[in-house]
């Protein structure tokens, strides 16, 4: 079992890593054309709104909500907050979006899924990423219980020590969290897997701001004579 969690924690990170990386530059650089979210919004409109910007909305939350919390160092915060404290907001803000995030996101899938129009036009990377993304948010919001359990934040520094020490190139960092709870491990893990998906997927779209659009020079559109 060492092994294992060696491997799922401590190797397979930087290979989903090298993948995300590797894979999306090679897509941005080969398949341009590909390279955007392809809106089923015009075939079907109902509840799209609404299930749109909830799922939107809550995954954004979730993700810096992620990346700063895992990868802040405790000394960065500790003089205004405690971990203990960090845990509780992470749950009270994580959890609204959480709801959120997967609220939309089933109604998303459902539609997806279940509207002829929308079936139609969807690939099985459509499919297959939507549900992996629910099914991600449905583990998150599941790790709640557990940490109920431990409100003191030391499960907290377990992961940030292990995502830092990820980035960092530390050796050893899967032993950081070798002994929490299988929940928390197969949200870790499929959140990994995302990233090893993300340059096969529509998830590309993420990286497109456009910024460009700002600074664009004035475009005069006239009626046909």
């Amino acid at each position: 079992m060492s092994y294992l969690n060696t491997l799922i924690f401590g190797i397979y990170p930087y290979i989903a890593l090298a993948v995300l990386v590797i894979g999306t530059w090679a897509r941005y650089d080969q398949g341009q054309f590909t390279w955007r979210a392809q809106s089923s919004q015009m075939l079907r409109k109902k509840n799209m709104v609404i299930a749109s910007v909830l799922f939107h909305v809550g995954v954004l939350v979730i993700f810096f909500g992620h990346l700063v919390g895992l990868l802040t160092p405790h000394w960065a915060y500790e003089w205004i907050i405690t971990p203990g404290q960090k845990q509780v907001m992470a749950i009270v803000v994580g959890g609204i979006a959480g709801v959120m995030a997967i609220i939309g996101g089933g109604m998303l899938a459902w539609r997806r899924l279940t509207d002829p129009r929308v079936k139609a036009s969807s690939s099985f990377a459509d499919n297959m990423i939507i549900v992996i993304l629910v099914i991600q948010l449905a583990l998150g919001l599941l790790t709640i219980l557990p940490t109920l359990g431990h409100l003191d934040g030391s499960t907290m520094l377990k992961f940030s020590a292990w995502a830092q020490g990820i980035f960092t190139l530390q050796g050893g960092v899967a032993d950081y969290i070798a002994d929490v709870h299988w929940i928390y491990k197969t949200h870790i893990f499929l959140g990994l897997t995302i990233f090893v998906l993300f340059p096969f997927t529509r998830l590309v779209h993420m990286l497109s701001v456009p910024v460009e659009y700002f600074g664009r020079k004035y475009q005069v559109v006239r009626k046909r004579a």
